[in-house]
């Protein structure tokens, strides 16, 4: 068995371990719905966003995220950088544009923002 063998294995059984780090979320992307998608969002954080000198949006803060998930749970899609995805959050649907989107060892890693109040 190869360290990269190794390595995907221990992503799917500890990194995606509902029971350890990730959390089930439903996804829409490009019209298409993924149901109960096993994956892990982190540093979820929201700051002061850069303002113009003609933007009176106060109060409007810059959400950043970062999303992992296994490649076949979104059926091979890669998400692509500047499209719009979202992601369940109980009944509520959060959207997101994707800054960064990469695929490595067979898992997607997508820097997130959206706006918020």
């Amino acid at each position: 068995m190869s360290f990269k063998d190794m390595v995907e294995a221990d992503n799917v059984m500890v990194f995606m371990n509902l029971n350890e780090f990730a959390e089930t979320h439903d996804i829409v992307y490009d019209g298409e719905t993924y149901e109960e998608v096993s994956c892990v969002i982190s540093q979820l954080k929201e700051q002061d966003r850069v303002t113009k000198m003609r933007d009176h949006g106060q109060g409007i803060y810059l959400v950043t995220s970062i999303f992992h998930c296994p490649k076949d749970a979104l059926e091979g899609v890669v998400p692509e950088k500047g499209t719009r995805i979202g992601i369940s959050d109980d009944d509520f649907i959060r959207w997101f544009y994707v800054a960064q989107s990469s695929c490595d060892l067979d898992m997607i890693r997508l820097e997130l923002e959206a706006m918020d109040e």
